[in-house]
């Protein structure tokens, strides 16, 4: 497979949010209005792009069976894939460290706006999820686990975008008082996850 149809396939086919439900809680909670949603979506962009190649590299030239195989003939028995887990959450709670100072830095508003969100990308099952996939995927190099990366983040961007203009515009109209707030947010995304399996050929 060449980068633009891992790309494609992990922003549309194998989405997330419609395909997954993978980081639902942030979804629904920052999803009210587009400017925090395309904040935190920009956010699980790039803490998507970085840390599935470093996972990847981790996973590839220290976790696998062998993997330590490049020390010297008498590690290659080793497997620390046991320590996967651990690992991956280590390396994404540092990228997403990181991703808080930029933002509180460069931008103390949107900073505010997001609230605890922004930490709690650190337990977005969507960004361990994309690392655990990654695994499954067998990726042949770094940058079919970048491409991976990205296109999982643009597809989680796409999601959260969309309801949270979806939102703001019904918020003018009627909704019946059973299914105001996340009762519709959950209607509207069930139909969004309808209509991306269009992209499967449905």
């Amino acid at each position: 497979m060449n980068y633009f149809d891992i790309f494609y396939r992990a922003a549309f086919i194998d989405n997330m949010i419609f395909t997954f439900f993978f980081g639902m809680c942030s979804y629904l909670a920052v999803s009210k209005t587009v400017k925090t949603a395309v904040g935190l979506g920009a956010a699980v962009i790039f803490v998507l792009g970085v840390t599935i190649p470093v996972n990847y590299l981790l996973d590839t030239y220290v976790l696998q069976e062998g993997a330590l195989s490049w020390l010297g003939e008498e590690y290659a028995q080793y497997d620390l894939s046991f320590l996967s887990f651990i690992m991956f959450i280590a390396v994404i709670a540092s990228i997403v460290q990181l991703v808080e100072m930029l933002v509180e830095k460069f931008s103390p508003s949107l900073y505010g706006a997001l609230g605890i969100f922004l930490p709690l990308i650190a337990v977005n099952c969507a960004i361990l999820g994309g690392a655990l996939f990654m695994q499954q995927k067998q990726f042949v190099d770094i940058g079919e686990a970048t491409s991976y990366g990205l296109g999982a983040g643009f597809g989680w961007f796409i999601a959260i975008v969309l309801i949270a203009a979806i939102r703001e515009k019904i918020k003018y109209s009627h909704v019946p008082a059973p299914v105001r707030g996340v009762g519709m947010a959950f209607i509207l995304t069930g139909l969004m996850g309808l209509a991306f399996l269009g992209f499967l050929g449905f």
